[in-house]
């Protein structure tokens, strides 16, 4: 995959700690790396989210989860990989593999392969990211790089520029180990 000096920008700014806003299949997210703890506490404190809710975590392929999905039924690798690329998390167990500032509360890890181009290139550079919508706590999500700016004003180190996937709604959230959804 041949990346974009936007997207090549991005990462860079990830990997130096940045939080990001980027366009998702529906709307802007906020990201950073998911092993910064310093980063996710900022983006934590910029949505004003507790850091018990846990967050999500996106990458461009199945693969980037290997670390995560060792060990795991067949049928559940199946189960998520039918589904992926596209709007549809997966609530999965984290086995004590991420750090709490990630998991928050919980014994599992919100986890998708974003079918998104942009998240997909900056994805395929760095890693998995966290993915949250972009916007302060109990306030509609952003669906225009305006609104970014009006919630945030200056406390987003870096925009990834794009337009949004075309999606009404986020992606879907499903529990893995009882196929509940979450939030349809």
């Amino acid at each position: 995959m041949v990346s974009s000096w936007r997207t090549q920008q991005a990462a860079r700014a990830i990997r130096a700690g940045a939080v990001l806003a980027y366009p998702t299949e529906a709307v802007w997210g906020l990201g950073c790396d998911p092993w910064d703890e310093e980063a996710v506490i900022r983006l934590l404190a910029i949505k004003s989210r507790p850091m018990a809710k846990g967050l999500i975590l996106i990458a461009d392929n199945i693969r980037q989860f290997d670390f995560l999905f060792e060990d795991y039924p067949q049928d559940w690798l199946d189960k998520m990989a039918c589904t992926w690329p596209g709007p549809n998390t997966w609530l999965v167990p984290h086995r004590d593999l991420l750090p709490e500032w990630i998991t928050g509360q919980h014994d599992s890890v919100a986890v998708r392969v974003s079918d998104h181009p942009l998240v997909r290139e900056l994805c395929a550079l760095v890693g998995p990211i966290v993915s949250t919508s972009a916007n302060p706590q109990g306030k509609d999500p952003a669906r225009t790089r305006l609104r970014i700016e009006q919630y945030f004003r200056g406390q987003v180190d870096h925009v990834l520029g794009g337009h949004l996937g075309g999606r009404k709604n986020p992606s879907v959230i499903r529990d893995l180990r009882s196929g509940e959804v979450i939030r349809p």
